[in-house]
């Protein structure tokens, strides 16, 4: 009986990972993106019969929505997070009409995307610079990283909690102090050996995408909406 307990759940959990492989996350990424080039929102698969959209952490209606607006992407990132079925994207546009920096964290229930969470950056946001963010993420090198060299979703995720943290501390350390980044929501690829963090940044919305190698941090890329 106990043995086939474990056949059992072991069906089971292979079951869940299949429900949820890189190769899926990746197609669900590619429609994000497609659906965002074309303004299409409906477009964006596979979506569960009830998703939650959100704007700058709040509701928002998906049809009048960024999605909804037909975007020249110029840059792009995503990484896939098959332990925890979500996803993140970095989208950069330089169109001098109307740039925008947005990122974009999916998250899945049951094989289909359940949440869909922008936070969406143009002219006013912190530090925002479209042209300069293109620039500096077409540098950097993000190549996946051998599986023999990866680290471990714990030392990606407490590298990135360890620059996160420095806000609420008091040593001078180059950033401002005494701020408390809370409610975190992580996506973590190690295939990248990079982890995205939303984070309620004292009162506004916030995005703190890191790259890890070695257990060092090598990139930070951030995305805070001001709200105007």
């Amino acid at each position: 009986m106990l043995r086939l307990t474990l056949v059992a759940l072991g069906l089971l959990a292979a079951q869940a990972v299949a429900q949820c492989t890189r190769e899926d996350l990746i197609a669900a990424t590619d429609s994000l993106l497609a659906a965002q080039t074309a303004g299409t929102p409906d477009t964006v698969a596979p979506l569960a019969d009830t998703v939650v959209y959100l704007e700058a952490f709040k509701t928002a209606d998906i049809k009048t929505g960024i999605l909804s607006h037909a975007l020249n992407i110029d840059f792009n990132r995503s990484l896939h997070d098959t332990t925890q079925c979500a996803t993140y994207t970095e989208i950069v546009v330089t169109d001098k009409a109307h740039p925008y920096v947005i990122g974009t964290q999916l998250r899945f229930a049951d094989g289909k995307i359940a949440n869909i969470s922008s936070l969406v950056t143009d002219q006013g946001d912190w530090l925002f610079n479209a042209t300069g963010t293109l620039y500096w993420a077409s540098q950097e090198k993000w190549d996946p990283i051998p599986e023999d060299q990866r680290d471990s979703r714990e030392v990606i995720q407490a590298a990135a909690d360890a620059y996160a943290d420095l806000f609420n501390d008091k040593c001078d350390v180059g950033v401002p102090n005494g701020v408390n980044l809370s409610n975190r929501r992580y996506v973590i690829d190690e295939t990248l050996g990079a982890v995205d963090i939303f984070i309620d940044f004292a009162t506004v919305p916030d995005s703190h995408e890191f790259r890890v190698e070695k257990g060092k941090l090598r990139y930070v890329h951030t995305i805070t909406v001001m709200g105007g």
